[in-house]
């Protein structure tokens, strides 16, 4: 709990700091950018996700996804997006009396083909593969399976509004023999709304179907962010909680919260 506690201490600290943020108009179009998955901006997220209620003896769990997202201008016309996410875990008793575990989950990379502008109609979209890579240092911390599948997204801005939605399927083509099958569909609906002043109030789903079990995992999570400078370095802070509307049931129950710290790099 003690890095909960540097978390949100350093999400108070830099809003106190917002006084130093960047133009208005420049912060907003920055935020904007951020609610979109495969803007032309990189970006670097830590994003501390904490939940509770897992199995007979309501373990807990920690994690802190890195996910940079880097997008690569190959012409005129299209941009290739990369967008990883190495989780680092800490866990207690999730899978029954099985004690703590604490290191490295699957990395999940995905590559997104895009155009670098909307269509006529102002739609956004990009698609391509994406790969599950069994880094787990635990056994209890993935999923012990090499996997592939596609990808897509596909959203629209409209004033300070954004709205869409990116899914993926993933199937294992290989790996530990004694490990379960992966095969798992991932879709996450979202809506934002970004402020003047670089607020921005979003809500999706992340949900998982997984095709081997027949369970559905439903977060709902609602955040708020707020888009600032430090010694002329955007940050994005955020904050917020989750309801967890559906889980297997050794999964996950009731509220959970996520903060995150993004760092921006702007062209």
């Amino acid at each position: 709990m003690k890095n909960i506690a540097v978390w949100i201490t350093l999400f108070a600290v830099a809003l106190g700091l917002s006084a130093t943020s960047v133009n208005a108009q420049s912060s907003e179009e920055l935020a904007k950018k951020l609610s979109n998955p495969i803007a032309s901006l990189i970006s670097v997220p830590f994003q501390f996700n904490y939940d509770h209620g897992y199995g007979l003896e309501d373990g807990d769990k920690a994690t802190l996804n890195i996910q940079p997202v880097i997008p690569l201008s190959l012409n005129e016309d299209w941009n290739l997006i990369s967008r990883t996410i190495l989780p680092v875990t800490w866990q207690n008793d999730i899978a029954g009396p099985s004690g703590t575990q604490f290191g490295l989950g699957d990395t999940l990379q995905s590559f997104f083909l895009s155009p670098s502008k909307p269509t006529a109609s102002g739609i956004v979209w990009g698609a391509g593969p994406v790969f599950l890579l069994p880094t787990a240092t635990d056994e209890l911390l993935g999923s012990g399976k090499w996997g592939a599948g596609p990808t897509a997204v596909i959203l629209k801005q409209d004033g300070p509004w954004t709205y869409g939605m990116l899914g993926n399927h993933i199937w294992s083509f290989a790996g530990q023999s004694d490990r379960r099958d992966v095969s798992s569909t991932f879709l996450q609906p979202f809506i934002s709304y970004t402020t003047k002043d670089a607020w921005t109030f979003s809500l999706n789903t992340e949900s998982t179907y997984d095709w081997e079990t027949n369970d559905w995992s439903v977060p709902i999570n609602f955040t708020v962010a707020k888009l600032v400078t430090i010694d002329k370095q955007p940050i994005s802070l955020t904050a917020g909680i989750r309801y967890w509307a559906d889980a297997p049931e050794n999964g996950p129950e009731g509220i959970g919260f996520r903060v995150a710290l993004t760092f921006l790099f702007p062209k």
